[in-house]
Parts: structure tokens; sequence; C-alpha cells
């Protein structure tokens, strides 16, 4: 498989993004491309989206900043770290403990976000029995720590890219 060009990889992804949640009190930026788009389907992400599952795009936190508004943490108040916005309820993007170098953002609070699909599902030992996502990669929990950076390789190279406007 062929690497696009360094320059093309910048702006195949028409950066930087611009979001926020349903209120629009909190917004936010992101002006570096994702690491990885997923799909969880563990029965905490079902609850916490009132859905089959939850998606997320990994952020590097250098290229992720709050512009308006502050995040409040909800859901479990352990090592995940869920920030919603405090007035609509919003639940917008995760930090975990010792993660510090990515933040999981969910795709829904950018302005544009139909584009984004999810090129791996993880948690899907739980999934409800009808969910189906077109995900390419699946793992019945957590990929491994060292199955990280090929699928983040496979994804910079393969995985979806906002429609230029």
């Amino acid at each position: 498989m062929n690497t696009p060009p360094a320059d093309q990889t910048e702006t195949d992804w028409q950066l930087p993004w611009e979001g926020g949640c349903r209120c629009n009190k909190v917004r936010l930026r992101v002006s570096v491309p994702p690491l990885l788009a997923m799909a969880c389907h563990c029965t905490g992400c079902q609850r916490m989206s009132a859905s089959a599952f939850s998606m997320s795009l990994a952020i590097p936190s250098h290229g992720f900043e709050v512009t308006a508004g502050e995040p409040v943490i909800g859901g479990l108040h352990g090592s995940s770290h869920h920030f919603f916005c405090p007035h609509c309820k919003s639940w917008m993007f995760t930090r975990t403990d010792g993660m510090d170098e990515f933040v999981n953002l969910r795709p829904t609070m950018l302005d544009r976000h139909e584009w984004v699909v999810p090129f791996a599902e993880t948690w899907t030992d739980e999934k409800l029995p009808w969910a189906s996502t077109p995900a390419v990669h699946s793992f019945g929990k957590l990929p491994a720590m060292e199955d990280f950076p090929t699928l983040i390789q496979a994804y910079s190279q393969k995985g979806a890219r906002p429609a230029k406007i």
C-alpha cells in the first residue's frame, strides 16, 4: 500500500475542525489529524451514549483544545474522565489517566462529522446482537497495546477523511 505524501496527508484532513456540544456553550478545536476512529460496544458506552455503541476519534492532545466554556467530569469518576457540557450534558470527550498523549473525542461534537467511519471496533464480546459497524478491525475486548501502532499506521493510510468543501 502506498503512503500518501506528507503534504497530502495534512490537507486530506481539511484541518482545523471546530465543534461543540448540543447547546454550543462548550466549543472545541482540533488542529491535527486523528490517530484512530473507533466504535466501542462495551455496556458502559452503551449506557453513557444511550445507544448500541459509542464512537471516538483519538486526537493527539497537543492538537485538541477547548476554546469556550468549561466542561465538567461526569459518568464514572475513575481513571477515565468523561467530560460533559455542564448545561446540555452532552458527552464530549474522554481523557484517561496514564494516556495523556491523546483525547478520545466524540466525533458527533464536530460541526462536520458525517465523514467519520469507525476503522476499529472494540468490546464486541458485549455488543448488542443486532449492532454492526463497517469497521475493518474488530476486537472482543481492547486491542493489545502492541497492536495500536499498526492500527494507527493503517488508519493514517486508509481511514475516512472529510470531503472537501
